[in-house]
């Protein structure tokens, strides 16, 4: 018994003295040795956006390139600098032609367009025998270049008695005869003077009317020009603000003779621009105001009536000196209309006929002057810059007639 007890003692013995050696062989055994901490922050990447599509697909990691491995952009070449854009000059100032024998200079382009008249009377009157048929064709010849019933009756009566009384008819005298019976009809006596002295200390006002279509602006423009022919400083008036473009065309007339020209917006109220027109003249001493006024369609009541207006707001500087009517002499008689509802709202005194270069009925030039009882005053005769003459009655009847 005492012999398995120590058997068993000294196995119990050997088991611990085992396990004893075993863990101290354990504890001998070296760790590896513990890294330095890290120094660089953990930088954690923010979540990817989500994508749908082909964007969805995982991003790949692409080659980088270094600095050296990267290509720099040519050197471009350097980018011209834009040329400077140099305003336009100033218009050069023109210096229009004398006005003194401008329609003797005009007469033989006069000439050519009236000669129909002329001729057709002096070989009417030429014939051997002068019967009724004769002098009822010389009535039909006056008549068709729009001299008018009463002039026209006038001027045969008077031929036929001076025919009558003289009893011969060479060309030179029927040449002689019809010259002064139609110079007579056009009144050598009538003041043709275009009236720009101001009797106050103020200049001079020329309003300018008339139907659109009639030259009236250009007439306006080619005025400004005989005016300073004449020595005169001029303030141009754009009162006509219902046709487009209309102050432009003014102010390129005003800027090549060097006028001044007062405007206001498009649709503005004309009376308003003509009265600011004659301000400015009398601020800057000028000698000569011109209006150039609405195109009025004669038969607009409400038109003609703001006409009026014009009128009288620009009297308010002082009373006008001039209201020019402008006729188209190609309009014939309903020149002679337009001129009769004219005359009843501003008080005319003096006519502008234009186109007389273009049509045969020089004849309008009497009957203008036999319903309105005012002169004719300037004529234009082409489209050139200086192609408005004062008007001389004996000069025209030579270029009616021919030498």
């Amino acid at each position: 018994m005492e012999l398995i007890l120590a058997v068993v003692i000294a196995l119990v013995v050997a088991v611990a003295v085992t396990s004893g050696l075993v863990i101290s062989g354990r504890k001998k055994k070296q760790l590896p040795p513990a890294e330095p901490p890290s120094t660089t922050p953990t930088i954690t990447a923010p979540p990817a956006e989500p994508h749908v599509g082909e964007e969805a697909e995982t991003p790949r990691e692409e080659p980088r390139r270094t600095v050296e491995e990267v290509e720099l952009p040519e050197a471009e070449a350097p980018v011209a600098e834009a040329p400077v854009v140099e305003e336009p000059a100033a218009p050069e100032i023109e210096v229009p032609e004398p006005t003194a024998g401008r329609l003797v200079r005009l007469r033989a382009r006069l000439a050519r367009s009236q000669n129909s008249l002329g001729k057709g009377l002096l070989t009417l009157l030429s014939r051997e025998h002068l019967d009724e048929d004769t002098w009822e064709e010389i009535e039909e010849t006056l008549l068709t270049a729009d001299v008018g019933v009463a002039p026209t009756q006038e001027l045969v009566e008077r031929l036929r008695e001076r025919v009558r009384v003289l009893g011969t008819r060479t060309p030179e005298e029927l040449r002689g005869l019809l010259r002064d019976e139609l110079v007579a009809l056009l009144g050598p006596d009538l003041d043709r003077t275009v009236h720009t002295e101001s009797p106050s200390d103020v200049p001079g006002v020329v309003m300018v009317v008339g139907v659109n279509g009639t030259g009236k602006t250009t007439t306006t423009g080619k005025l400004a020009r005989v005016l300073v022919a004449d020595g005169k400083s001029v303030v141009l008036g754009a009162a006509d603000t219902f046709r487009a473009a209309a102050a432009d065309q003014l102010q390129t007339w005003g800027d090549r003779v060097g006028a001044r020209t007062v405007r206001g917006p498009e649709g503005g109220d004309p009376a308003s621009i003509a009265f600011d027109a004659v301000k400015e003249g009398i601020a800057e001493g000028a000698d000569v105001v011109l209006v150039d006024t609405a195109g009025r369609l004669h038969t607009k009541t409400g038109l003609m009536d703001e006409l009026g207006k014009v009128k009288r707001v620009v009297e308010k500087h002082g009373p006008l000196d001039e209201i020019l009517l402008v006729l188209d002499a190609t309009t014939g008689q309903n020149g002679l209309i337009q001129a009769r509802v004219f005359a009843e709202v501003v008080d005319i005194t003096g006519i502008v006929l234009t186109k007389l270069d273009g049509t045969a009925k020089g004849g309008i030039v009497i009957a203008v002057q036999r319903e309105l009882g005012v002169p004719v005053k300037l004529i234009g005769l082409g489209e050139g810059p200086d192609d408005l003459a004062p008007f001389e009655p004996g000069a025209f009847v030579d270029a009616l007639i021919g030498d």
